[in-house]
């Protein structure tokens, strides 16, 4: 006989852990559609089985799904030289396996609060990084065969003052430099900077992460 109550608890996981992910997939975000859904799915299964089977050590069960889940959350995070981030992505990970544990022992009110509040979160946080409000950040490749370093640099400093240069690469052959930057600011002045730079009968190529 089938157990409608758990087939409910899968398919709201699903769905509801489907539109998150989709958004940070659209987002460009470094975990995305398939990852939200998997560990969600995979954290409600296991609440299920605990649950409905009585394990006597469900408990630990659950604790040690959200601890293996940190693992993976940590994965998600981003080394640039000094800089870190993808925070909220990890975390995010993190969240959306107690939700599915939660959904999955049937705690439903609490579950929607946490997907209500996960949803609020990330939307303010998309309006901070449209009004400019806090960091935004982007990977420049840019090459050129006919300005120097010093001034590929000093172009760069016109729109932001936070930036890294991570890698040099000259091509003696072509006498191409290939310069790669890790710039930081304001998501206006950085996008100008993207905008602007197109027009530059300097710029040989120019690639944006």
């Amino acid at each position: 006989m089938i157990d409608y109550s758990i087939l409910v608890r899968i398919l709201l996981v699903f769905i509801l852990s489907s539109f998150f992910g989709l958004e940070r997939q659209r987002s460009h975000k470094p975990v995305g559609f398939g990852t939200f859904i998997f560990v969600a799915l995979g954290a409600c299964i296991i609440g299920i089985i605990a649950t409905k089977n009585n394990i006597d050590s469900s408990i630990s069960l659950l604790a040690a799904t959200i601890t293996g889940i940190g693992f993976l959350g940590a994965g998600a995070l981003i080394k640039s030289t000094d800089k870190v981030f993808g925070f909220t992505t990890a975390s995010a990970i993190w969240l959306f396996a107690i939700f599915g544990l939660i959904l999955g022992i049937g705690e439903y009110y609490i579950a929607f609060i946490i997907y209500i509040l996960v949803w609020i979160v990330i939307l303010f946080d998309n309006y901070l990084e449209i009004k400019g409000i806090g960091s935004y950040r982007k990977k420049i490749i840019i090459s050129s065969n006919k300005i120097s370093q010093k001034e590929i640099t000093n172009y760069i400093i016109k729109y932001t003052k936070n930036h890294k240069l991570l890698k040099v690469k000259a091509d003696k052959k072509e006498h191409l430099l290939t310069l790669t930057y890790f710039v930081e600011g304001s998501k206006e002045n950085v996008n100008k900077m993207i905008h602007d730079i197109f027009k530059e009968d300097w710029l040989t190529s120019c690639d944006i992460e």
